[in-house]
Protein backbone atom coordinates (compact mmCIF):
# COMPACT_ATOMS: atom_id res chain seq x y z
CA UNK A 1 0.00 0.00 0.00
CA UNK A 2 1.30 3.43 -0.89
CA UNK A 3 1.16 5.36 2.41
CA UNK A 4 0.85 9.11 2.18
CA UNK A 5 1.00 11.98 4.59
CA UNK A 6 -2.68 11.25 5.36
CA UNK A 7 -1.79 8.34 7.64
CA UNK A 8 -3.81 9.12 10.80
CA UNK A 9 -2.08 10.21 14.00
CA UNK A 10 -2.36 7.71 16.87
CA UNK A 11 -2.69 4.75 14.47
CA UNK A 12 0.09 2.17 14.02
CA UNK A 13 0.58 -0.76 11.65
CA UNK A 14 2.50 -3.88 12.67
CA UNK A 15 3.40 -5.77 9.51
CA UNK A 16 6.46 -7.03 7.70
CA UNK A 17 7.68 -4.52 5.13
CA UNK A 18 4.91 -2.04 5.92
CA UNK A 19 6.24 1.34 7.06
CA UNK A 20 3.58 4.04 7.33
CA UNK A 21 4.73 7.33 8.83
CA UNK A 22 3.97 6.44 12.46
CA UNK A 23 3.80 9.36 14.88
CA UNK A 24 5.94 8.53 17.94
CA UNK A 25 5.26 4.78 18.39
CA UNK A 26 5.93 4.62 22.15
CA UNK A 27 4.57 2.39 24.91
CA UNK A 28 2.57 5.34 26.19
CA UNK A 29 0.96 5.99 22.80
CA UNK A 30 0.34 2.47 21.49
CA UNK A 31 0.33 0.39 24.69
CA UNK A 32 2.94 -2.07 25.89
CA UNK A 33 1.40 -5.10 24.16
CA UNK A 34 1.36 -3.48 20.72
CA UNK A 35 4.77 -1.87 21.20
CA UNK A 36 6.20 -5.31 21.92
CA UNK A 37 4.43 -6.73 18.85
CA UNK A 38 6.19 -4.05 16.81
CA UNK A 39 9.54 -5.08 18.31
CA UNK A 40 8.90 -8.79 17.71
CA UNK A 41 8.02 -8.13 14.08
CA UNK A 42 11.17 -6.02 13.72
CA UNK A 43 13.42 -8.93 14.77
CA UNK A 44 11.69 -11.27 12.34
CA UNK A 45 9.45 -13.30 14.62
CA UNK A 46 6.22 -14.76 13.14
CA UNK A 47 3.70 -12.06 14.13
CA UNK A 48 0.33 -11.80 12.30
CA UNK A 49 -0.23 -8.28 10.89
CA UNK A 50 -2.02 -5.88 13.22
CA UNK A 51 -3.50 -2.39 13.30
CA UNK A 52 -3.19 -0.46 16.57
CA UNK A 53 -5.51 2.33 17.70
CA UNK A 54 -3.62 4.42 20.25
CA UNK A 55 -4.37 5.20 23.88
CA UNK A 56 -5.31 8.72 22.82
CA UNK A 57 -8.82 7.49 21.97
CA UNK A 58 -9.61 5.82 25.32
CA UNK A 59 -11.97 8.53 26.51
CA UNK A 60 -13.47 9.34 23.10
CA UNK A 61 -13.42 6.10 21.07
CA UNK A 62 -15.99 7.43 18.60
CA UNK A 63 -13.28 9.75 17.28
CA UNK A 64 -11.26 6.81 15.94
CA UNK A 65 -14.01 5.36 13.76
CA UNK A 66 -13.54 7.54 10.67
CA UNK A 67 -9.75 7.02 10.39
CA UNK A 68 -10.20 3.34 11.31
CA UNK A 69 -12.46 2.56 8.37
CA UNK A 70 -11.08 5.07 5.86
CA UNK A 71 -7.33 4.45 6.28
CA UNK A 72 -6.42 1.99 9.04
CA UNK A 73 -8.53 -0.99 7.99
CA UNK A 74 -7.56 -0.71 4.28
CA UNK A 75 -3.89 -0.73 5.38
CA UNK A 76 -4.45 -3.93 7.38
CA UNK A 77 -6.28 -5.46 4.41
CA UNK A 78 -3.31 -4.63 2.18
CA UNK A 79 -0.86 -6.15 4.67
CA UNK A 80 -2.85 -9.41 4.88
CA UNK A 81 -4.01 -9.59 1.25
CA UNK A 82 -7.54 -10.15 2.56
CA UNK A 83 -10.66 -7.99 2.66
CA UNK A 84 -12.81 -7.44 5.74
CA UNK A 85 -16.30 -8.74 4.98
CA UNK A 86 -15.28 -10.26 1.64
CA UNK A 87 -17.37 -13.38 0.87
CA UNK A 88 -14.48 -15.19 -0.83
CA UNK A 89 -11.33 -14.23 1.06
CA UNK A 90 -12.47 -12.61 4.32
CA UNK A 91 -10.17 -10.98 6.83
CA UNK A 92 -11.09 -12.22 10.31
CA UNK A 93 -9.58 -10.35 13.26
CA UNK A 94 -9.12 -10.31 17.01
CA UNK A 95 -9.70 -7.09 18.95
CA UNK A 96 -7.55 -6.79 22.08
CA UNK A 97 -6.79 -4.24 24.77
CA UNK A 98 -3.30 -3.13 25.74
CA UNK A 99 -2.37 -0.47 28.31
CA UNK A 100 1.12 1.05 28.63
CA UNK A 101 1.62 -1.19 31.68
CA UNK A 102 0.64 -4.84 31.95
CA UNK A 103 -2.82 -5.53 33.44
CA UNK A 104 -3.33 -9.28 32.82
CA UNK A 105 -6.93 -10.18 32.08
CA UNK A 106 -8.41 -6.94 33.42
CA UNK A 107 -9.85 -5.75 30.10
CA UNK A 108 -11.70 -7.37 27.23
CA UNK A 109 -10.71 -9.36 24.15
CA UNK A 110 -12.88 -10.46 21.24
CA UNK A 111 -11.84 -13.12 18.74
CA UNK A 112 -13.18 -14.07 15.29
CA UNK A 113 -14.62 -10.61 14.52
CA UNK A 114 -15.74 -10.42 10.89
CA UNK A 115 -17.53 -13.76 10.78
CA UNK A 116 -21.13 -13.57 9.56
CA UNK A 117 -23.46 -15.49 7.29
CA UNK A 118 -21.81 -13.89 4.25
CA UNK A 119 -18.19 -14.65 5.24
CA UNK A 120 -18.63 -18.15 6.68
CA UNK A 121 -18.35 -19.79 3.21
CA UNK A 122 -15.21 -17.76 2.47
CA UNK A 123 -13.46 -18.90 5.65
CA UNK A 124 -14.48 -22.45 4.80
CA UNK A 125 -12.88 -22.08 1.37
CA UNK A 126 -9.71 -20.64 2.95
CA UNK A 127 -9.32 -23.36 5.56
CA UNK A 128 -11.22 -26.37 4.22
CA UNK A 129 -12.24 -26.95 7.83
CA UNK A 130 -15.98 -26.75 8.59
CA UNK A 131 -15.47 -27.53 12.26
CA UNK A 132 -13.12 -24.56 12.66
CA UNK A 133 -15.61 -22.25 10.92
CA UNK A 134 -18.60 -23.13 13.07
CA UNK A 135 -16.53 -23.26 16.26
CA UNK A 136 -15.17 -19.77 15.59
CA UNK A 137 -18.64 -18.43 14.76
CA UNK A 138 -20.32 -19.71 17.93
CA UNK A 139 -17.43 -18.28 19.97
CA UNK A 140 -17.88 -14.86 18.37
CA UNK A 141 -21.64 -14.79 18.99
CA UNK A 142 -21.18 -15.67 22.66
CA UNK A 143 -18.29 -13.27 23.30
CA UNK A 144 -19.91 -10.41 21.41
CA UNK A 145 -23.13 -11.04 23.30
CA UNK A 146 -21.35 -10.87 26.65
CA UNK A 147 -18.81 -8.10 25.99
CA UNK A 148 -20.67 -5.79 23.60
CA UNK A 149 -24.38 -6.51 24.19
CA UNK A 150 -23.94 -7.04 27.94
CA UNK A 151 -25.61 -10.46 28.08
CA UNK A 152 -24.78 -12.89 30.91
CA UNK A 153 -22.06 -15.31 29.86
CA UNK A 154 -23.96 -18.09 31.62
CA UNK A 155 -26.61 -17.97 28.86
CA UNK A 156 -24.13 -19.42 26.40
CA UNK A 157 -22.18 -21.59 28.88
CA UNK A 158 -25.41 -23.32 29.94
CA UNK A 159 -26.28 -24.01 26.30
CA UNK A 160 -22.83 -25.52 25.78
CA UNK A 161 -23.38 -27.76 28.83
CA UNK A 162 -26.73 -28.93 27.45
CA UNK A 163 -25.04 -29.78 24.15
CA UNK A 164 -21.91 -31.48 25.46
CA UNK A 165 -23.60 -33.48 28.26
CA UNK A 166 -20.27 -33.70 30.05
CA UNK A 167 -18.08 -34.19 26.97
CA UNK A 168 -15.14 -31.94 26.20
CA UNK A 169 -16.54 -29.27 23.86
CA UNK A 170 -13.47 -29.75 21.62
CA UNK A 171 -15.00 -33.13 20.67
CA UNK A 172 -18.13 -31.57 19.15
CA UNK A 173 -18.23 -32.08 15.38
CA UNK A 174 -19.05 -29.40 12.83
CA UNK A 175 -22.77 -30.25 12.64
CA UNK A 176 -23.16 -29.99 16.43
CA UNK A 177 -21.26 -26.69 16.39
CA UNK A 178 -23.44 -25.43 13.53
CA UNK A 179 -26.57 -26.25 15.55
CA UNK A 180 -25.00 -24.62 18.62
CA UNK A 181 -24.33 -21.46 16.60
CA UNK A 182 -27.98 -21.32 15.56
CA UNK A 183 -29.11 -21.66 19.18
CA UNK A 184 -26.65 -18.92 20.17
CA UNK A 185 -28.14 -16.64 17.49
CA UNK A 186 -31.62 -17.31 18.90
CA UNK A 187 -30.43 -16.61 22.47
CA UNK A 188 -28.81 -13.37 21.32
CA UNK A 189 -32.02 -12.22 19.62
CA UNK A 190 -34.18 -13.16 22.59
CA UNK A 191 -32.09 -11.49 25.27
CA UNK A 192 -30.55 -8.56 23.37
CA UNK A 193 -33.81 -7.64 21.66
CA UNK A 194 -32.12 -7.44 18.27
CA UNK A 195 -30.31 -9.88 15.96
CA UNK A 196 -26.60 -10.55 16.18
CA UNK A 197 -25.04 -8.02 13.78
CA UNK A 198 -24.35 -9.45 10.35
CA UNK A 199 -22.70 -6.21 9.15
CA UNK A 200 -19.00 -6.79 9.85
CA UNK A 201 -18.28 -3.07 10.21
CA UNK A 202 -20.93 -2.87 12.91
CA UNK A 203 -19.22 -5.82 14.58
CA UNK A 204 -15.79 -4.20 14.45
CA UNK A 205 -17.03 -0.80 15.62
CA UNK A 206 -18.88 -2.40 18.54
CA UNK A 207 -15.86 -4.51 19.48
CA UNK A 208 -13.47 -1.53 19.44
CA UNK A 209 -15.82 0.59 21.56
CA UNK A 210 -16.32 -2.26 24.06
CA UNK A 211 -12.59 -2.85 24.46
CA UNK A 212 -11.97 0.84 25.08
CA UNK A 213 -14.87 0.86 27.57
CA UNK A 214 -13.34 -2.10 29.45
CA UNK A 215 -10.68 0.31 30.76
CA UNK A 216 -13.38 1.33 33.26
CA UNK A 217 -14.43 -2.19 34.31
CA UNK A 218 -14.57 -2.59 38.08
CA UNK A 219 -11.82 -5.23 38.06
CA UNK A 220 -9.58 -2.95 35.96
CA UNK A 221 -10.14 -0.07 38.34
CA UNK A 222 -9.39 -2.31 41.33
CA UNK A 223 -6.18 -3.55 39.72
CA UNK A 224 -5.05 0.03 39.05
CA UNK A 225 -5.76 1.00 42.65
CA UNK A 226 -3.84 -2.00 44.01
CA UNK A 227 -0.81 -1.30 41.81
CA UNK A 228 -0.81 2.51 41.72
CA UNK A 229 -1.50 2.76 37.98
CA UNK A 230 -2.61 6.14 36.66
CA UNK A 231 -6.16 6.02 35.31
CA UNK A 232 -5.33 8.76 32.80
CA UNK A 233 -2.94 6.60 30.73
CA UNK A 234 -5.77 4.65 29.06
CA UNK A 235 -5.54 1.60 26.82
CA UNK A 236 -4.80 1.01 23.17
CA UNK A 237 -6.79 -1.39 20.98
CA UNK A 238 -5.07 -3.87 18.67
CA UNK A 239 -6.90 -5.32 15.66
CA UNK A 240 -4.94 -8.35 14.46
CA UNK A 241 -5.41 -10.96 11.76
CA UNK A 242 -6.75 -14.12 13.36
CA UNK A 243 -4.75 -17.31 13.41
CA UNK A 244 -6.76 -20.32 14.46
CA UNK A 245 -5.62 -22.64 17.21
CA UNK A 246 -8.91 -24.50 16.87
CA UNK A 247 -7.99 -25.81 13.42
CA UNK A 248 -7.60 -29.46 14.42
CA UNK A 249 -5.14 -31.98 15.81
CA UNK A 250 -2.00 -30.06 14.78
CA UNK A 251 -3.21 -26.76 16.21
CA UNK A 252 -3.66 -25.17 19.59
CA UNK A 253 -3.07 -22.16 21.82
CA UNK A 254 -0.64 -21.57 24.62
CA UNK A 255 0.96 -19.25 27.11
CA UNK A 256 4.51 -19.58 28.34
CA UNK A 257 7.34 -18.07 30.33
CA UNK A 258 10.94 -18.11 29.19
CA UNK A 259 11.89 -19.11 32.77
CA UNK A 260 10.01 -20.63 35.68
CA UNK A 261 8.14 -17.69 37.27
CA UNK A 262 7.79 -19.45 40.62
CA UNK A 263 11.47 -20.07 41.41
CA UNK A 264 13.31 -18.40 38.52
CA UNK A 265 15.03 -21.53 37.22
CA UNK A 266 16.17 -21.31 33.59
CA UNK A 267 13.61 -23.65 32.05
CA UNK A 268 10.79 -22.78 29.67
CA UNK A 269 7.36 -23.01 31.35
CA UNK A 270 4.42 -23.58 28.97
CA UNK A 271 0.69 -24.24 29.24
CA UNK A 272 -0.86 -25.53 26.02
CA UNK A 273 -4.33 -26.60 24.95
CA UNK A 274 -4.64 -28.49 21.67
CA UNK A 275 -7.38 -27.57 19.19
CA UNK A 276 -8.31 -24.46 21.18
CA UNK A 277 -8.19 -20.68 21.06
CA UNK A 278 -6.11 -18.49 23.35
CA UNK A 279 -8.96 -17.39 25.60
CA UNK A 280 -9.47 -21.05 26.55
CA UNK A 281 -6.08 -20.99 28.28
CA UNK A 282 -6.01 -17.56 29.89
CA UNK A 283 -9.67 -17.20 30.94
CA UNK A 284 -9.30 -19.71 33.78
CA UNK A 285 -12.18 -21.97 32.76
CA UNK A 286 -10.22 -24.74 31.06
CA UNK A 287 -7.44 -27.02 32.24
CA UNK A 288 -4.28 -26.87 30.12
CA UNK A 289 -1.31 -29.19 29.65
CA UNK A 290 2.45 -28.71 29.69
CA UNK A 291 4.89 -28.47 26.81
CA UNK A 292 4.83 -32.25 26.31
CA UNK A 293 1.43 -31.99 24.60
CA UNK A 294 2.72 -29.17 22.38
CA UNK A 295 5.74 -31.30 21.45
CA UNK A 296 3.39 -34.15 20.44
CA UNK A 297 0.88 -31.88 18.66
CA UNK A 298 3.36 -29.81 16.65
CA UNK A 299 7.01 -30.82 17.21
CA UNK A 300 8.42 -28.29 14.74
CA UNK A 301 6.51 -25.46 16.43
CA UNK A 302 7.80 -26.59 19.84
CA UNK A 303 11.38 -26.54 18.60
CA UNK A 304 10.88 -23.11 17.06
CA UNK A 305 9.29 -21.81 20.26
CA UNK A 306 12.33 -22.80 22.32
CA UNK A 307 14.56 -20.83 19.95
CA UNK A 308 12.21 -17.85 20.07
CA UNK A 309 12.24 -17.89 23.89
CA UNK A 310 15.99 -17.26 23.78
CA UNK A 311 15.54 -14.50 21.18
CA UNK A 312 12.90 -12.80 23.32
CA UNK A 313 15.15 -12.68 26.37
CA UNK A 314 18.01 -11.30 24.29
CA UNK A 315 15.76 -8.62 22.77
CA UNK A 316 13.93 -7.58 25.94
CA UNK A 317 16.68 -8.41 28.49
CA UNK A 318 14.24 -9.96 30.93
CA UNK A 319 12.19 -13.08 31.56
CA UNK A 320 9.21 -12.95 29.19
CA UNK A 321 5.58 -14.04 29.44
CA UNK A 322 4.36 -14.81 25.91
CA UNK A 323 1.22 -15.99 24.13
CA UNK A 324 1.24 -18.03 20.96
CA UNK A 325 -0.99 -19.95 18.56
CA UNK A 326 -0.22 -22.96 16.41
CA UNK A 327 -2.34 -23.33 13.27
CA UNK A 328 -1.83 -26.50 11.26
CA UNK A 329 1.68 -26.88 12.69
CA UNK A 330 2.76 -23.26 12.05
CA UNK A 331 3.74 -21.10 15.05
CA UNK A 332 2.57 -17.49 15.50
CA UNK A 333 3.57 -15.14 18.32
CA UNK A 334 0.75 -12.95 19.65
CA UNK A 335 2.22 -11.23 22.69
CA UNK A 336 5.24 -10.87 24.92
CA UNK A 337 5.82 -8.89 28.11
CA UNK A 338 8.03 -9.01 31.17
CA UNK A 339 6.62 -11.87 33.20
CA UNK A 340 5.07 -11.55 36.66
CA UNK A 341 7.16 -13.55 39.14
CA UNK A 342 7.57 -14.35 42.80
CA UNK A 343 10.21 -12.48 44.86
CA UNK A 344 12.34 -15.63 44.90
CA UNK A 345 12.17 -15.84 41.12
CA UNK A 346 12.90 -12.10 40.81
CA UNK A 347 16.20 -12.55 42.65
CA UNK A 348 17.34 -15.63 40.74
CA UNK A 349 16.37 -14.28 37.33
CA UNK A 350 18.14 -10.95 37.87
CA UNK A 351 21.31 -12.64 39.12
CA UNK A 352 21.30 -15.23 36.34
CA UNK A 353 20.74 -12.61 33.63
CA UNK A 354 23.68 -10.69 35.10
CA UNK A 355 25.88 -13.82 34.98
CA UNK A 356 24.77 -14.46 31.39
CA UNK A 357 25.72 -10.91 30.36
CA UNK A 358 22.20 -9.87 29.35
CA UNK A 359 21.98 -7.12 31.98
CA UNK A 360 24.58 -5.12 33.92
CA UNK A 361 25.12 -5.01 37.68
CA UNK A 362 23.22 -1.75 38.08
CA UNK A 363 20.14 -3.21 36.39
CA UNK A 364 20.36 -6.33 38.54
CA UNK A 365 20.53 -4.16 41.66
CA UNK A 366 17.53 -2.11 40.53
CA UNK A 367 15.48 -5.28 40.00
CA UNK A 368 16.37 -6.67 43.44
CA UNK A 369 16.69 -3.55 45.61
CA UNK A 370 13.30 -4.02 47.32
CA UNK A 371 13.89 -7.69 48.20
CA UNK A 372 14.50 -8.65 51.83
CA UNK A 373 16.30 -11.78 52.96
CA UNK A 374 13.07 -13.44 54.09
CA UNK A 375 11.59 -12.89 50.60
CA UNK A 376 14.01 -15.56 49.40
CA UNK A 377 12.74 -18.09 51.93
CA UNK A 378 10.06 -20.63 51.05
CA UNK A 379 7.58 -22.12 53.50
CA UNK A 380 7.65 -25.91 53.34
CA UNK A 381 5.71 -28.59 55.18
CA UNK A 382 7.50 -30.16 58.13
CA UNK A 383 8.71 -33.53 56.91
CA UNK A 384 8.17 -36.83 58.69
CA UNK A 385 10.71 -37.58 61.43
CA UNK A 386 11.32 -41.36 61.61
CA UNK A 387 12.19 -41.09 65.32
CA UNK A 388 9.01 -39.19 66.19
CA UNK A 389 5.85 -41.00 65.05
CA UNK A 390 3.01 -38.70 64.16
CA UNK A 391 5.19 -35.82 63.00
CA UNK A 392 5.05 -34.43 59.49
CA UNK A 393 2.09 -33.67 57.24
CA UNK A 394 -1.03 -35.81 57.18
CA UNK A 395 -2.20 -37.58 54.05
CA UNK A 396 -3.12 -35.12 51.32
CA UNK A 397 -6.72 -34.87 50.12
CA UNK A 398 -5.95 -34.09 46.46
CA UNK A 399 -3.37 -32.83 44.02
CA UNK A 400 -3.49 -29.90 41.64
CA UNK A 401 -1.26 -27.83 39.39
CA UNK A 402 0.83 -25.28 41.25
CA UNK A 403 0.92 -21.74 39.89
CA UNK A 404 2.82 -20.28 42.86
CA UNK A 405 4.95 -22.06 45.44
CA UNK A 406 4.96 -21.89 49.24
CA UNK A 407 2.50 -23.17 51.84
CA UNK A 408 -0.56 -21.44 53.27
CA UNK A 409 -3.36 -22.42 55.63
CA UNK A 410 -6.69 -20.64 55.96
CA UNK A 411 -10.44 -20.83 56.28
CA UNK A 412 -12.36 -21.84 53.17
CA UNK A 413 -14.20 -18.87 51.60
CA UNK A 414 -16.43 -19.55 48.60
CA UNK A 415 -17.01 -16.00 47.41
CA UNK A 416 -15.44 -12.56 47.42
CA UNK A 417 -17.68 -11.13 50.13
CA UNK A 418 -16.86 -13.93 52.59
CA UNK A 419 -13.14 -13.70 51.81
CA UNK A 420 -13.02 -9.96 52.37
CA UNK A 421 -15.13 -10.04 55.54
CA UNK A 422 -13.06 -12.77 57.21
CA UNK A 423 -9.78 -11.21 56.12
CA UNK A 424 -10.94 -7.88 57.59
CA UNK A 425 -11.52 -9.74 60.85
CA UNK A 426 -7.86 -10.81 60.83
CA UNK A 427 -8.47 -14.39 59.71
CA UNK A 428 -6.33 -16.11 57.07
CA UNK A 429 -8.53 -17.15 54.16
CA UNK A 430 -8.17 -19.53 51.20
CA UNK A 431 -10.44 -18.50 48.34
CA UNK A 432 -11.95 -21.66 46.78
CA UNK A 433 -13.54 -21.23 43.35
CA UNK A 434 -14.56 -23.30 40.36
CA UNK A 435 -12.59 -21.10 37.96
CA UNK A 436 -9.63 -18.77 38.30
CA UNK A 437 -11.28 -15.47 37.40
CA UNK A 438 -9.72 -12.02 37.27
CA UNK A 439 -13.01 -10.59 38.57
CA UNK A 440 -11.94 -12.04 41.94
CA UNK A 441 -8.99 -9.66 42.20
CA UNK A 442 -10.23 -7.79 45.31
CA UNK A 443 -10.94 -11.09 47.08
CA UNK A 444 -7.59 -12.46 45.95
CA UNK A 445 -5.87 -9.43 47.42
CA UNK A 446 -7.55 -10.18 50.77
CA UNK A 447 -6.99 -13.95 50.68
CA UNK A 448 -3.83 -15.84 51.59
CA UNK A 449 -4.23 -18.38 48.79
CA UNK A 450 -6.37 -19.57 45.88
CA UNK A 451 -7.63 -23.07 45.02
CA UNK A 452 -9.67 -23.74 41.87
CA UNK A 453 -11.30 -26.74 40.25
CA UNK A 454 -10.44 -25.57 36.74
CA UNK A 455 -7.87 -23.30 35.15
CA UNK A 456 -4.26 -23.17 33.99
CA UNK A 457 -1.01 -22.06 35.64
CA UNK A 458 -0.79 -19.28 33.08
CA UNK A 459 -4.41 -18.09 33.29
CA UNK A 460 -4.69 -14.37 33.93
CA UNK A 461 -5.93 -14.92 37.49
CA UNK A 462 -3.03 -17.26 38.29
CA UNK A 463 -0.58 -14.72 36.85
CA UNK A 464 -2.03 -12.04 39.12
CA UNK A 465 -1.92 -14.39 42.13
CA UNK A 466 1.75 -15.10 41.44
CA UNK A 467 2.49 -11.38 41.15
CA UNK A 468 0.89 -10.97 44.60
CA UNK A 469 2.97 -13.92 45.87
CA UNK A 470 -0.18 -15.84 46.84
CA UNK A 471 0.00 -19.63 46.97
CA UNK A 472 -2.16 -20.75 44.05
CA UNK A 473 -3.31 -24.23 43.05
CA UNK A 474 -5.42 -24.70 39.91
CA UNK A 475 -7.04 -27.59 38.01
CA UNK A 476 -7.87 -29.57 41.16
CA UNK A 477 -10.12 -32.15 39.54
CA UNK A 478 -10.99 -33.77 42.90
CA UNK A 479 -12.56 -30.49 44.09
CA UNK A 480 -16.34 -30.07 43.90
CA UNK A 481 -18.13 -27.01 45.26
CA UNK A 482 -21.70 -27.11 46.62
CA UNK A 483 -22.87 -23.50 46.66
CA UNK A 484 -26.23 -24.37 48.22
CA UNK A 485 -24.73 -26.24 51.18
CA UNK A 486 -21.78 -23.80 51.39
CA UNK A 487 -19.37 -26.69 51.42
CA UNK A 488 -16.73 -28.38 49.29
CA UNK A 489 -15.85 -31.99 48.63
CA UNK A 490 -12.17 -32.71 48.06
CA UNK A 491 -11.79 -36.34 47.12
CA UNK A 492 -13.73 -38.29 49.75
CA UNK A 493 -13.73 -35.49 52.33
CA UNK A 494 -16.47 -32.89 52.76
CA UNK A 495 -15.53 -29.58 54.34
CA UNK A 496 -17.82 -26.70 55.28
CA UNK A 497 -17.07 -23.09 54.45
CA UNK A 498 -15.03 -21.75 57.35
CA UNK A 499 -13.08 -24.97 57.95
CA UNK A 500 -9.33 -24.75 57.51
CA UNK A 501 -7.36 -26.26 54.65
CA UNK A 502 -3.67 -26.09 53.72
CA UNK A 503 -2.32 -25.55 50.20
CA UNK A 504 1.18 -26.85 49.45
CA UNK A 505 2.25 -24.93 46.38
CA UNK A 506 5.64 -26.67 46.35
CA UNK A 507 4.20 -30.11 45.68
CA UNK A 508 0.73 -29.19 44.38
CA UNK A 509 -1.16 -30.85 47.26
CA UNK A 510 -4.19 -29.98 49.40
CA UNK A 511 -4.55 -30.97 53.09
CA UNK A 512 -7.34 -30.71 55.65
CA UNK A 513 -6.63 -28.49 58.64
CA UNK A 514 -3.50 -26.53 59.42
CA UNK A 515 -0.21 -28.30 58.80
CA UNK A 516 3.09 -27.42 60.43
CA UNK A 517 5.56 -25.54 58.25
CA UNK A 518 9.17 -24.48 58.32
CA UNK A 519 10.82 -21.58 56.51
CA UNK A 520 13.67 -22.73 54.28
CA UNK A 521 16.09 -20.13 52.91
CA UNK A 522 18.00 -20.49 49.67
CA UNK A 523 21.40 -19.80 51.18
CA UNK A 524 23.29 -19.95 47.90
CA UNK A 525 20.95 -17.43 46.29
CA UNK A 526 21.16 -15.19 49.37
CA UNK A 527 24.94 -15.25 49.18
CA UNK A 528 24.83 -14.18 45.53
CA UNK A 529 22.43 -11.32 46.33
CA UNK A 530 24.59 -10.14 49.24
CA UNK A 531 27.68 -10.24 47.04
CA UNK A 532 25.93 -8.04 44.46
CA UNK A 533 25.02 -5.51 47.14
CA UNK A 534 28.47 -5.53 48.74
CA UNK A 535 30.06 -4.88 45.37
CA UNK A 536 27.74 -1.93 44.91
CA UNK A 537 28.56 -0.63 48.39
CA UNK A 538 32.32 -0.87 47.76
CA UNK A 539 31.93 0.89 44.42
CA UNK A 540 29.90 3.70 46.01
CA UNK A 541 32.48 4.06 48.80
CA UNK A 542 35.35 4.36 46.33
CA UNK A 543 33.42 6.95 44.32
CA UNK A 544 32.70 8.94 47.46
CA UNK A 545 36.38 8.90 48.52
CA UNK A 546 37.44 9.99 45.04
CA UNK A 547 34.97 12.88 45.03
CA UNK A 548 35.70 13.92 48.65
CA UNK A 549 39.38 13.15 49.38
CA UNK A 550 40.57 13.66 52.96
Amino acid sequence: MNFTHHWPKHFYLVASGQTPPHHKPTRENMGSKAHNLLRMAAIGLPVPPALVIGTHFTHSPEDCMLPLFSVGLPALESATDMLFGDPRRPLIVSVRSGAPVSMPGMMETLLNVGLCEATLPGLLRQTGNPRLVWDAYRRLIATYGEVVAGLPGALFEDEISRTTLGRDERLLDFSELRELSQRFLALYLEHAGEPFPQDVRTQLGGAVQAVFASWQLHKAQTYRELHGIDEAMGTAVTIQRMVFGNAGCHSGAGVGFTRDPTDGENRIWVDFLANAQGEDVVAGQRNAHGHEVLAQTAPDAWNELQTIAVQLEQAFQDMQDFEFTVQDGALYMLQTRSGKRTPLAAARIALDLLDEGLIDAETARERTHALRDDDLATLRLVTQDAHKPGTGPATSLAEAMSACNGVVSGEIALDAQRAQERAAAGVAVVLVRQDAQTSDIAALDAAAGLLTQRGARTSHAAVVARQMNKVCLVACSALHIDEDRRSVRIGEHELAEGEVITLDGNEGLVYAGQVATVSVSDEALLARLHALRKAASRSAHKTDKHQHPA
